[in-house]
């Protein structure tokens, strides 16, 4: 019984096509593009001053670029740059839009390197069930 409740809670994904749950390809890529921007705006930002020096105190603000960049884009849009280009998007499992402090906390789990990489069956990393998100296909 416990499981017919679970299943009602996660509501299936088609097996491909839009709406399928966003691949393992995808979604490197997409982060990929996303951490490629940072760093680019990273060195805008900083006047071109090596961002990538230890020694030049910007070490960080590739990884504040790249977390306002994704916040903000899918906060907006339910996709960072990167999934934008590569077709997926970020979607609430109640139908929801993808509100600002889910993006945010989602985001932040994600930077932590350890929430995506244990996941379910289904894809889905600690920060997609942490957030109540999965990524698909558009």
């Amino acid at each position: 019984m416990a499981n017919d409740d679970n299943a009602a809670t996660v509501p299936r994904l088609p097996e491909s096509g839009p709406g399928s749950a966003g691949g393992w390809p995808r979604r490197f890529g997409a982060l990929f593009v996303d951490w490629i921007a940072a760093n680019v705006i990273a060195y805008v930002i900083t006047g071109g001053e090596s961002v990538w020096d230890p020694q030049s105190g910007a070490l960080w603000t590739p990884l504040a670029c790249w977390y306002v960049l994704v916040v903000v884009s899918t906060a907006i849009t339910s996709a960072s740059l990167g999934q934008l280009l590569l077709r997926i998007r970020v979607v609430h499992l109640d139908g929801r839009h993808v509100s600002p402090i889910t993006a945010a906390v989602r985001t932040f789990l994600i930077a932590l390197v350890i929430p995506p990489i244990v996941f379910t069956s289904e894809g889905r990393g600690l920060h997609d069930l942490a957030s109540n998100t999965v990524v698909v296909k558009v």
